[in-house]
């Protein structure tokens, strides 16, 4: 969109110069009227779009947190239910909102748009970073079915569902973490400060030519060489971890690592019914918003966070489109388990399709948490187990040339 530099006058009489993105001189000439300003010079300015660029930029830099952009939603849904005009509204939530920067920037910016005849859902879709494609489609559909209020209140309910879901994989994932992060950093430091004294204390009691037991000569031989080329296997493993972060980017990439993590074992379950549950939350969400089928089909693809599942709604879409209901296209596809075609099914025969589909998320967002818990329960000792191992392994490679030397000794 053009970006045009004005010089104007406000009611004061005081001169008032600034940059307005808008399609054309007339739009420009509206915009700032509706402000209260007399436009006096308008031209287009390939500096203002750059500042533009650069202003959105630093906007998208800072994210703004989950919590506070659900706080943010609660709230103007509650200012617009008790009848408060949106401008209104958003200026009062700008100015109080002072634990997110980003997100106040981001607002102040949305309100010169709709100042400028932008709807809300145009000035909030040039923050992708912030406000996602669900989130612009509703709004989109509650503001042409003038149910905005109701929307805000789903959108709401929704971010808390998902949040809280992240959270709890997040927190379920933590101990695990820390244990692994123990056990490498165990590792290292036994291998660079109490293996190589271990070995010098074998060598002067069995001199330099003692044959020293496999086990402890191959500890050795790895504490020799961590020691000698630490600078080589740390820049392997920042060049391992910077070709698997860009790979892992690539369309390609993405996919076979989808694919490789549905196949695990145990985590396959977890992944699938967190995507059928973003599946199911996502698409009732769009259907109760009033959105047209093959719309948020095409937006809760985006929104499962795996790309065979994507595909798989992506190839519902088309089928969906050519004729067939959804219920039958989702039963041809192995990936989603038989309840969901069921469920939908019963749902295209009633006309609620959205309140089914939200039972089958609470359904799936239930099982996740089993699901967690269960996986957690067996890390733990899992990486217990790991650890031991470990200092087995060191304390095992010290004491056989202990005992070797005792045989010779006697």
């Amino acid at each position: 969109m053009p970006n045009f530099a004005y010089v104007s006058i406000n009611d004061k009489g005081e001169p008032v110069n600034g940059y307005i993105e808008q399609p054309d001189r007339n739009s420009v000439i509206r915009a700032l009227t509706k402000q209260g300003l007399k436009p006096i010079s308008i031209k287009e300015s390939k500096k203002g779009l750059l500042l533009s660029k650069l202003k959105n930029m630093l906007t998208s830099s800072n994210k703004v947190k989950s919590d506070h952009l659900v706080m943010f939603t609660r709230q103007l849904s509650a200012m617009i239910g008790a009848g408060v005009p949106i401008l209104r509204a958003l200026n009062a939530l700008a100015d109080h909102i002072s634990e997110s920067p980003a997100l106040k920037r981001i607002l102040i910016n949305v309100i010169s748009d709709i100042e400028a005849g932008s709807t809300l859902g145009e000035a909030l879709a040039k923050y992708p970073n912030t406000f996602n494609d669900i989130y612009i489609n509703m709004i989109k559909a509650g503001e042409s079915a003038g149910i905005i209020e109701e929307i805000l209140k789903r959108l709401a309910l929704q971010q808390e569902k998902n949040m809280s879901m992240r959270k709890k994989i997040k927190s379920s994932m933590a101990y695990p973490v820390v244990l692994l992060s123990i056990t490498v950093l165990a590792f290292f430091g036994l291998m660079i400060f109490i293996v190589p004294k271990i070995g010098d204390v074998m060598k002067g009691l069995g001199g330099e030519d003692a044959q020293l037991p496999v086990l402890t000569q191959v500890m050795l031989d790895i504490s020799s060489f961590i020691i000698s080329f630490w600078y080589l296997i740390i820049i392997g493993l920042v060049a391992i971890i910077y070709g698997v972060s860009v790979y892992l980017k690539t369309k390609k990439g993405r996919r076979q690592f989808h694919f490789i993590l549905l196949k695990l074992p145990m985590i396959n379950k977890i992944l699938v019914k967190i995507a059928i549950a973003r599946f199911a939350r996502t698409f009732s969400a769009l259907i109760e918003a009033g959105v047209a089928v093959l719309e948020a089909l095409d937006v809760t693809s985006r929104a499962v966070g795996n790309v065979i599942y994507e595909e798989a709604i992506v190839k519902a879409e088309e089928e969906v489109k050519n004729g067939k209901p959804l219920s039958s296209v989702i039963e041809s596809n192995p990936i989603f388990p038989p309840i969901v075609s069921q469920m939908l099914s019963v749902g295209e025969e009633t006309g609620q399709t959205d309140k089914i589909l939200v039972k089958v998320a609470e359904f799936y967002e239930e099982e996740v948490d089993t699901a967690i818990q269960g996986i957690s329960s067996i890390i733990e000792p899992v990486m217990i187990v790991i650890m031991g191992s470990m200092v087995g392994l060191i304390a095992a490679s010290v004491m056989l040339p202990i005992a070797g030397l005792a045989e010779t000794i006697k």
